[in-house]
């Protein structure tokens, strides 16, 4: 159901996605043309995929499907079990900190059905971008190493890898990378 223009875009509540719960109230900027490429970007915790599909419309490509689907509200142990929107539940902030393993994987398979439905629907994955912002950044990452398709790219903006330690080569690459970029002077 198509609630009318908003800053110059078009949103629209993404129909018949019975099977893929995050699309039921996702907010999506349509393309102005035939969609031959989609992005799928996830909010912070706490927030909800209408402002990133706001902030997403100021650069919409007429062939370009931008998908910003909400998190479920869940207790989130970080804030005191507040209930609010979040991927996972989270319970520090220290890079040694617990983490909700079963949540990280369950938000993340259900981002690849999310993706899986864009191909199903005619957009191959090398022409899917993942990204999001804090958490959902995180989630990003983590679902496009674990995703079986490669996808066209990952945004990651202030975020971290989930469950870092089952990457240790990415974490080895990175470390390898940042030693290049950066060599003592």
């Amino acid at each position: 159901m198509c609630a009318g223009p908003r800053r110059g875009a078009v949103w629209c509540m993404c129909g018949n996605t019975m099977s893929v719960p995050l699309l039921t109230d996702a907010a999506t900027v349509s393309g102005a043309e035939r969609e031959t490429a989609a992005v799928i970007f996830l909010h912070g915790l706490g927030d909800t995929g209408h402002s990133w599909a706001d902030a997403l419309s100021t650069i919409r490509l007429p062939h370009v499907k931008y998908i910003c689907p909400h998190a479920p509200r869940i207790p989130v142990t970080l804030n005191m079990k507040m209930v609010m929107p979040s991927w996972f539940d989270l319970m520090g902030l220290s890079p040694d900190a617990p983490e909700d393993e079963a949540g990280i994987k369950k938000a993340a398979e259900n981002i690849k059905a999310l993706i899986e439905h864009e191909m199903k629907n005619g957009i191959p994955a090398n022409r899917i971008v993942l990204g999001g912002f804090s958490q959902g950044g995180a989630l990003s990452l983590y679902t496009a190493l674990t995703c079986p398709h490669p996808l066209a790219g990952i945004v990651a903006l202030s975020c971290w890898l989930p469950l870092h330690r089952a990457f240790p080569q990415e974490m080895a690459a990175v470390k390898e990378f940042l030693e290049k970029l950066l060599p003592p002077v």
